[in-house]
């Protein structure tokens, strides 16, 4: 049955027959058997059909946070009877917002010093769709904001407080400033990131509460690109200060602090809230919390 609720979940997700077979490395009629065999077993339909998939029936929902709950049991039975065996080893799946993706070594260099066993895959999406991963169990956590928006039932550890700078290059306005306002910053040439990612929403509101709005000239979800107009010295664009130090600027680049408000918001992992936690994930939180505590974030 096992094998069958992982097919489901991979249907539910793709919500696609062909797509979903190939994910699972079977042919289609091969998975329409295993769910019509689970449909059997259930003695209940899950799926609506017609020519194509048309969404999963009301037993079917309800089946889905059964099949996440037992897939991830037994997950995790596997990889703490594979930890018995060998040690800790096999692979770690990260999710991370942009603005996260210079802290993500911090935590994977000394992790993979302790337990060389252990691989890593690094994804760069949006809060949103962390979630969303960490629900159909496709990663293992996330970094993310922790405050802001709601996380739903997950387990948290705050690693890091992100205080927002204007970056802009020497000689361009306001460059030559202790600190900037909100209000001073919206008159400038931005380039920002888009606004499906919850940190351009953060920006909004800053803005919002400052009486202005954000009008930038360029946007993108990628940082090395937001990084990269701003060395031309054509565009400007807010940063956490720590993102911005990560790409080691010199004198060319201006961090400049931006006040009224002075804003900061927490950043951290998160981890789908299950007892027990695979020992993956388990080792994964203990290296956070180390981290969050060297950065002083209660």
């Amino acid at each position: 049955m096992i094998d069958k609720l992982e097919m489901f979940l991979v249907l539910a997700r793709e919500k696609h027959f062909g797509r979903a077979a190939l994910e699972c490395g079977v042919t289609q009629p091969t998975l329409s058997a295993a769910i019509r065999q689970l449909e059997g077993q259930l003695g209940v339909m899950l799926v609506s059909r017609g020519s194509r998939f048309q969404g999963l029936t009301p037993e079917g929902q309800r089946v889905l946070e059964w099949a996440r709950r037992i897939v991830g049991d037994a997950r995790t039975m596997r990889e703490e009877m594979r930890t018995a065996r060998k040690g800790l080893s096999g692979h770690i799946r990260l999710a991370a917002i942009p603005t996260t993706l210079a802290m993500v070594p911090m935590i994977t260099a000394p992790f993979q010093e302790k337990h060389p066993d252990v691989t890593f895959s690094v994804l760069s999406t949006t809060s949103l769709q962390i979630l969303a991963l960490l629900e159909n169990l496709e990663i293992d956590a996330g970094l993310t904001y922790l405050e802001n928006e709601p996380l739903g039932r997950v387990t948290s550890v705050p690693l890091q407080i992100e205080r927002y700078h204007l970056v802009t290059a020497a000689g361009t306005p306001l460059s030559d400033r202790e600190s900037v306002t909100w209000k001073e910053v919206s008159d400038i040439r931005l380039c920002l990131l888009t606004a499906d990612m919850q940190n351009r929403r953060i920006i909004n509101q800053h803005f919002s509460e400052a009486g202005v709005v954000a009008a930038p000239t360029l946007e993108s979800n990628s940082m090395i690109v937001l990084f990269s107009h701003v060395r031309t010295g054509r565009w400007a664009s807010i940063m956490p200060f720590n993102v911005a130090k990560s790409f080691g600027f010199h004198e060319d680049i201006k961090m400049i602090p931006i006040i009224e408000p002075d804003a900061h918001h927490t950043v951290g992992l998160v981890a789908t809230h299950r007892e027990p936690f695979t020992p993956l994930v388990s080792a994964l939180l203990h290296e956070a919390r180390i981290l969050g505590e060297r950065n002083q974030v209660q």
